[in-house]
């Protein structure tokens, strides 16, 4: 029984390796993982019979022969994401490598009734059409909601942004034919980066609602309470503007997308009214970086590691950094640098391609 135990996490750890490395030969993957070359040998002809992986040519190499590298199959399986939203239901269709293979974002304000999620689930089917998949590769459908979820029961707990609170998700479940999962949006958001990050870090989602996850050790720090890294609601301004969860001068008053699209119908206008210069525009973008650089700060002294940037106005903030990054260091004296500040990988849909990875994640572990 041990035996049959290791076999199948050499071939979940081989088999994520090489997907995270992006390609792999053998004599690496027996250095990296720390496994002998029989072993290895084994393992990927397990995976290669299986259809998981494949020889995808030739590395380079100083010296001698070539090695052989490995990738991934990414069409062997898929999974979908949906990301509920106040205002939208956004869906993906991605591979087992996390390309986005289709996607779709529709305008529909949240309603927790039977109809509205009957509805969610005819647009998941029209979307799956539309993507023209063999449904027999899809291997589940992850759902992602701002708020605090308690996924082993299927219960939103509390929605500020929802207005919602003790919500059964079942009926909602139970509509979807694939198996489905629930969690919370920035924690897909993170998740969905972490298959290209090896360090702690903290995720800053900067979408209509501010919001964050932290990586810890490999893994989503959740808390007690399934309320870790609610940054939004951390007070950078006392006594300021006030909050839609009731308390004044917390971060998602100055920081969320919200601000700056009170001055544009979309982000998209709001930066081409930046780059044109507008006087309002301007003098809006930099307190908005003001009040980002703080947070950012007071983020780095409690955590003291990277810092990703994602969310809405994440998208668009690599053009941005030198100015952003003056800032932090006017905050920070304690880093000689701001190397630990990274821009995110997914610029959009980050919260459905993670709630959609739980599957493929899953179906990695399990080999």
């Amino acid at each position: 029984m041990k035996h049959g135990n290791e076999k199948i996490s050499n071939k979940s750890r081989v088999a994520k390796y090489i997907l995270k490395s992006g390609g792999a030969s053998k004599p690496e993957i027996a250095g990296v993982l720390e496994l002998s070359m029989p072993t290895v040998l084994q393992v990927v002809k397990s995976l290669t019979d299986e259809g998981l992986i494949t020889e995808s040519g030739k590395q380079e190499s100083n010296g001698g022969r070539k090695a052989t590298a490995l990738t991934v199959a990414e069409d062997i399986c898929c999974a979908a994401g949906i990301d509920i939203t106040a205002n939208h239901m956004s869906y993906v269709l991605i591979d087992l490598c996390g390309n986005i293979k289709s996607e779709k974002r529709i305008k529909h304000p949240f309603e927790n009734t039977p109809e509205y999620y009957r509805e969610v689930n005819a647009n998941l089917e029209d979307f799956l059409d539309f993507a023209q998949i063999n449904v027999e590769k899809l291997i589940g459908v992850g759902v992602s909601l701002p708020g605090i979820i308690d996924k082993k029961n299927k219960v939103l707990v509390r929605s500020h942004i929802l207005n919602q609170n003790n919500v059964s998700l079942k009926s909602f479940s139970d509509l979807i034919r694939f198996d489905t999962a629930f969690e919370n949006d920035a924690n897909n958001a993170l998740f969905a980066e972490m298959r290209t990050i090896n360090r702690n870090t903290v995720y800053l989602s900067l979408s209509n609602s501010l919001g964050g996850a932290i990586c810890i050790d490999g893994a989503i720090y959740g808390g007690d309470g399934f309320k870790s890294a609610e940054f939004g609601h951390m007070i950078i301004e006392p006594n300021g503007r006030q909050c839609y969860c009731g308390k004044y001068g917390c971060a998602d008053a100055y920081c969320s997308a919200r601000v700056l699209l009170q001055y544009a119908d979309s982000l998209d206008e709001f930066f081409v009214k930046l780059g044109h210069g507008e006087t309002k525009v301007c003098r809006v973008w930099n307190e908005y970086l003001d009040y980002l650089a703080i947070l950012i700060s007071n983020l780095r002294m409690a955590f003291d590691c990277d810092i990703m940037l994602g969310g809405y106005v994440g998208g668009y903030l690599k053009g941005y950094m030198g100015e952003l990054t003056q800032r932090v260091r006017a905050y920070n004296l304690f880093d000689g640098d701001t190397l630990y500040l990274k821009n995110c990988r997914y610029e959009r849909e980050a919260s459905a391609v993670g709630a959609a990875m739980y599957f493929t994640e899953h179906f990695l572990d399990t080999l």
